[in-house]
């Protein structure tokens, strides 16, 4: 046993060499980890701004009934389809 603590003791530099290098490249992965859930965290409240929004539209042409539903759906509607043309369009410097 006392002949295998000779040949470690020399191999111990490499030894913790490697496990720095792990551990750094642990971290890199936790890191890079991390940026990916928070991207996905806020596509996932700008989709749940953009639905509460559309929500709160429906409940006011529902809760209002001075106008007629269809008109005003059709013209929400029609207002969606130019506003994605508008950002579809490619942009001409």
């Amino acid at each position: 046993m006392e002949d295998a603590i000779w040949v470690l003791i020399p191999l111990a530099p490499f030894i913790m060499g490697g496990f720095a290098i792990w551990t750094k490249h642990q971290r890199k992965l936790a890191e890079l980890q991390i940026e990916a859930t928070a991207e996905k965290a806020a596509q996932y409240a700008s989709h749940s701004r953009e639905l509460e929004e559309r929500v709160r539209v429906l409940e006011r042409i529902i809760t209002d009934g001075a106008y007629d539903t269809a008109l005003q759906i059709e013209a929400l509607r029609d207002r969606r389809e130019v506003e994605s043309a508008r950002t579809a369009e490619p942009k001409i410097n």
